[in-house]
């Protein structure tokens, strides 16, 4: 792609983590469909983690917050991003220990922690900015995340193993250019953002190969010529995938639209993408981080301040955070890596 594009991907890692203030106001109304009630939903038992005022909890939707499993030690620290993996028993995020006005300007470490608040350890130390973590779905259990160059300003992909130390992490795409990863396959590809430096900016899933020499294979996607997809996660079945949207190629953080579509690995196509969240692309309201339900019946996601759940089989919404008073954000289903 043209040059232009490619400073759209730069830009899109680089905002792709920021945190808008929370916008007040009455629950969104996803589409046309009736929103339901939140005493509805504790009943389903559905387990998350997400983000409550800089602290990951793990809770059933549509029930109070007990204590936070995480707690940083230092005033003004947080952790965000929680990603659950498919063994189910452990979560990583990241913990920004250096703010700044300047997302890409923080400083922050990788974690991972048991589900029940045990086993806390540091994959990274404080040195660089690492963004955004996931695990592998292949058997390897392993975490995946985006690290920032300081030299080009762009991000690569770094890979650890549960229990390694910091400094022990690869990088698994090359330095010189951009990649960012959203969501793991269970057959080891990556599906990721890039500006490759042969095929042009765009969407790929990536082999990992330690080193950065990894292979690239462009996704079709119809929505991708028009504008940006991101914060994109692959079902438990890998037969469909949920994104933010927006259309052009100036970059928003507030407005975007959240989508569902097929995805199919083998032809890597995404298709048939419909609409579930701010179709009418509110540029007053954060809709954002889509993420499946561990049964793939619904997706969960925040619409600033609180979170919602999306039910597939009758198109229902219904607001899912129980503390009018927080900032919710980053839900994440049981046992369904990103």
């Amino acid at each position: 792609m043209k040059h232009a594009a490619w400073m759209v991907a730069v830009m899109v890692a680089f905002l792709g983590t920021a945190v808008p203030a929370a916008v007040a106001g009455e629950p969104p109304r996803p589409g046309k469909k009736p929103v339901g009630n939140v005493k509805d939903v504790a009943a389903l038992g559905l387990r998350c983690s997400y983000y409550v005022n800089g602290r990951i909890h793990v809770n059933v939707l549509g029930t109070p917050e007990g204590k936070p499993i995480t707690v940083p030690p230092i005033k003004g620290q947080e952790d965000f991003k929680p990603s659950w993996s498919k063994t189910g028993d452990m979560l990583v995020f990241f913990r920004r220990v250096k703010n700044d006005p300047v997302v890409t300007n923080w400083k922050t470490v990788l974690c991972v922690i048991n589900v029940d608040g045990t086993g806390f350890h540091k994959l990274t130390d404080a040195t660089h900015t690492n963004f955004n973590p996931t695990w592998t779905r292949d058997g390897t259990n392993m975490p995946i995340w985006n690290r920032k160059n300081p030299e080009t300003g762009s991000f690569y992909v770094m890979l650890s193993k549960v229990g390694n130390k910091p400094g022990q992490a690869v990088a698994i795409s090359d330095k010189r250019y951009h990649t960012w990863a959203y969501t793991c396959l269970k057959d080891g590809r990556i599906l990721v953002q890039s500006a490759h430096p042969k095929q042009g900016w765009g969407y790929f899933l990536m082999m990992p190969k330690a080193g950065g020499e990894s292979r690239y294979e462009r996704i079709d996607c119809e929505l991708a010529k028009k504008g940006l997809l991101d914060r994109v996660s692959v079902s438990p079945s890998e037969k469909r995938v949920c994104f933010e949207y927006q259309t052009g190629f100036e970059y928003k953080d507030t407005g975007r639209t959240l989508y569902i579509a097929d995805f199919d690995a083998r032809k890597r196509t995404i298709t048939n993408a419909k609409p579930f969240a701010n179709e009418e692309a509110d540029p007053n309201r954060w809709f954002a981080y889509p993420r499946w339900t561990k049964d793939e019946t619904a997706i969960v996601y925040h619409a600033s301040p609180s979170l919602y759940l999306y039910t597939l089989e009758d198109g229902s919404t219904r607001k899912v955070s129980t503390n009018p008073r927080a900032d919710y954000r980053y839900p994440h289903g049981e046992k369904s890596p990103k």
